[in-house]
């Protein structure tokens, strides 16, 4: 699929998301603690993406914080018991924003290992000494072993620049992309790279939009699929996607598509999840809540909102970190050595 494709397809869901947003954003209602309550109760109601997939009831959430709510708790009280509420949710994509603050689900990885040193990759692996060009840091490590690091795939990348990144591993034996650490971004980025490792066309997914305020009121997932890059340098030879609890949104979406290659291992921990659109309402008092409102599915019809186990699960060693040794990059190197 072409990007603008893939960007058409996204279009078409935020467009009916857009249509709900102003439908039901009522800024004449009365500004106080209840009715923002209620609106913002509302609008996770009608429209976000995972209640069922998720096992969570919303009316009895409804009924544990409706009653807390008064009108003189002030705005930080209140801000901090919707931020409570909202945390029910178990879902980084869930933010309530106001003037003062964001509200954040952390648990998706704060609760793990970090399984990540940047520190360790520049001092012990690449010496201070890379080349580094649209949000990727790039060298070739021991053992004739190519290493990629894409910090977000907020950062966009030209074909351009990755043909030249490519073109300086034509003689390794194998690349690693470490996306660990890395929160997501465009999906865009993600066809951009992933085109670069697929030599026919593959079914990468599904996406599903909500077609009406009921929480099973959902589209006929509508398929995707990315296609090699034509006229651009493909990478055919072993490929290793390291990952850790940290690897969330359009990452953990990249983790999805990779692992559909055969030439590809996913090496290191679980990956943080994430794999709902996110989209922003308004309430009346002009805080605005973002939240999933449309799944991506795997080529197999599954959510991955929960996060993708990797191939070879690794953690990092704090005794190997003491000593400059990231166990999951080396466990890495070794696969692609012996792969060959």
């Amino acid at each position: 699929m072409k990007p603008k494709r893939l960007l058409y397809i996204i279009g078409i869901v935020l467009v009916a998301q857009l249509q709900a947003c102003f439908v039901n954003d009522d800024l004449s209602l009365e500004n106080n603690a209840h009715t923002n309550f209620d609106a913002l109760w509302n609008i996770i109601d009608q429209h976000y993406c995972f209640f069922e997939y998720k096992g969570v009831d919303w009316d009895s959430v409804y009924n544990e914080y409706a009653p807390r709510i008064s009108d003189n708790m002030g705005s930080q009280g209140f801000f901090n018991l919707c931020g409570e509420m909202l945390a029910t949710l178990q879902d980084g994509h869930v933010n309530l924003s106001s003037a003062f603050g964001s509200t954040y689900y952390w648990k998706w990885f704060q609760d793990y290992p970090v399984n990540y040193d940047e520190r360790i990759i520049h001092e012990h692996y690449l010496q201070f000494d890379f080349f580094a060009a649209g949000g990727i840091t790039y060298k070739k490590l021991r053992d004739n072993i190519g290493y990629i690091y894409y910090d977000s795939f907020n950062s966009s990348i030209s074909s351009t620049t990755l043909d030249y990144i490519l073109a300086h591993f034509t003689t390794c034996d194998g690349l690693i992309i470490d996306v660990r650490n890395n929160c997501g971004g465009s999906l865009t980025n993600v066809e951009v790279i992933a085109s670069r490792f697929v030599t026919e066309p593959i079914l990468a997914g599904y996406l599903v939009h909500k077609t009406g305020p009921a929480h099973n009121d959902f589209s006929e997932p509508y398929p995707f699929h990315i296609k090699p890059a034509e006229g651009h340098i493909l990478y055919g030879k072993p490929v290793a996607v390291l990952t850790n609890r940290h690897t969330f949104s359009a990452a953990n979406n990249f983790v999805q598509v990779m692992k559909l290659l055969p030439q590809v291992t996913i090496i290191g921990d679980r990956t943080g999840g994430g794999s709902g659109l996110p989209f922003t309402y308004n309430l009346p008092n002009g805080w605005n809540i973002r939240l999933s409102a449309s799944p991506i599915l795997d080529a197999e019809g599954n959510d991955t909102e929960w996060g993708i186990d990797p191939d070879i699960k690794i953690d990092m060693a704090p005794d190997a970190q003491q000593i400059g040794c990231d166990a999951i990059l080396d466990r890495a190197i070794e696969h692609l050595t012996n792969v060959q």
